[in-house]
């Protein structure tokens, strides 16, 4: 099967310095041509589709000085898509928002919406949230603990998906001759009562071209894997090699058959950051001139972040990783962050440089022919479905990649030539999923808003 790839726009690129490289746009992170360039050039290039990560909030710094090198700007990530979707005709868009600070039912919509304007080409990448600061700008003393986290985005997304399902396919009727505009027997309330989430429904959007959104996760830890295998169709993982992510991807597997779910009904996408150029030597040269540009108490800010903000001040930065309490804020990083620093025996500063480089992306620098050549292995092996491309440096790194190493991919048959069907969900090889109502999925049969006889 040919694999599948996403870009991911993360700020200026997926190298912490990768704003600084001179062929980087650095400051154009509120300017909406620079989102439609790395659009327009991932659609020439038949990607998938365009990831935009996001959060509500900063991590914290210990100086204004490390802070104004790692915080950048950050557009609301639907917004941006709305437009981007009237800007192309072909390529998916992958909306991050937060389960932990959103309602159901305007997230639902939105989406819906989104869906609808996009001509069905719209995901979700389902996040838990994991700063303290996103709490304090919801009005919370503290952000929610790692277990209550999941069990918010659990309910979550089952209000969702109810609210997605809320209109059967067919209950538009939108009849001149009988005035009906909707059929009332197709058309559900929720009703949905959880710990976290009251939702009444129904949703006022009728059911999207896709059915609902494509559901997109990333979490890595055991109950984000859980939750992936209940929820998600993409998967968005990171690992420092081939062997780990075929470990991960068998381990996927097994939980989906758990679940009662194929193997096909979830892509597993590795995010990879590429430095492409047209020698070896002159990629290596390109990461080793970023990695030059990361400051060191930049690097170790942004370590400290990774390991649910340890402190690392006391300790020599030439010196071993100390022993550091499991995070309880993203789980999955902390323990791929401190198995790299055992694994290799890397200094704090080595480890900092590695991981804010690459912000946790495998990094491969070369040729076109070399990079493919990974990509090839990596998806031959049974390690990925797919990969998420977060170039060193946008946009003139994504432009490289799809100039010199999508052709490549395409010579040996490994992606596609052509776009083919109309959605994302088609793109990805993904079932549009069956109407929860109209099957009798759903353990009850909520009432919409008009009342039954004798409740008037």
């Amino acid at each position: 099967m040919p694999m599948k790839l996403l870009a991911f726009l993360m700020q200026t690129g997926g190298h912490i310095a990768g704003w600084r490289h001179p062929d980087a746009a650095p400051a154009a992170l509120t300017d909406i041509a620079y989102f439609r360039q790395c659009a327009a050039t991932a659609e020439r290039g038949l990607f998938d589709g365009v990831f935009i990560a996001d959060s509500v909030g900063y991590p914290p710094a210990k100086s204004a000085d490390v802070f104004a090198c790692l915080e950048t700007p950050k557009l609301d990530p639907a917004s941006i898509i709305a437009h981007l979707s009237a800007t192309t005709s072909q390529i998916g868009f992958i909306c991050t928002a937060s389960t932990s600070y959103s309602q159901p039912y305007e997230l639902a919509r939105r989406l819906a919406s989104i869906d609808h304007i996009s001509g069905g080409r719209i995901g979700w990448n389902m996040v838990a949230s994991t700063m303290e600061n996103e709490a304090h700008n919801f009005g919370r003393a503290s952000h929610y603990g790692h277990s209550e986290r999941y069990e918010r985005a659990e309910e979550f997304v089952q209000a969702a998906k109810r609210l997605w399902d809320s209109w059967e396919d067919d209950a538009v009727l939108a009849d001149k001759h009988s005035g009906h505009y909707v059929d009332p027997a197709k058309l559900h309330g929720v009703a949905y009562q959880g710990e976290h989430f009251s939702v009444a429904g129904p949703l006022n959007v009728p059911r999207g071209p896709q059915g609902h959104p494509v559901l997109v996760q990333a979490g890595a830890s055991d109950v984000g894997k859980r939750f992936a295998a209940r929820h998600a169709e993409v998967i968005f993982t990171s690992h420092p090699s081939p062997e780990t992510a075929r470990t991960f991807r068998q381990e996927m597997h097994a939980l989906l058959a758990e679940m009662g779910r194929a193997p096909d009904s979830l892509k597993i996408m590795a995010a990879i950051t590429p430095i492409v150029a047209p020698s070896t030597q002159e990629a290596l040269a390109i990461q080793q001139q970023l990695d030059a540009l990361i400051p060191v108490p930049v690097a170790i800010g942004k370590l400290e972040g990774l390991l649910g903000n340890f402190d690392l001040s006391t300790y020599d930065p030439e010196g071993p990783l100390p022993e550091v309490p499991q995070s309880t804020m993203s789980q999955s990083t902390w323990e791929q962050v401190v198995g790299l620093a055992r694994r290799e025996n890397l200094t704090i500063a080595q480890l900092a440089r590695r991981v804010a480089a690459g912000r946790t992306s495998r990094t491969i620098a070369g040729t076109a022919s070399e990079i493919a050549d990974e990509l090839q292995h990596w998806h031959e092996s049974g390690a990925a479905d797919g990969f998420v491309i977060a170039p060193a440096y946008l946009p003139a790194g994504l432009e490289a990649f799809v100039d010199h190493v999508v052709p490549e991919l395409q010579r040996r048959d490994l992606f596609r030539k052509a776009y083919e069907g109309e959605t994302l969900r088609d793109r990805l090889g993904l079932a549009r999923p069956a109407n929860g109502y109209a099957t009798g999925a759903y353990t009850h049969a909520a009432p919409a808003i008009w009342p039954a006889k004798g409740e008037a």
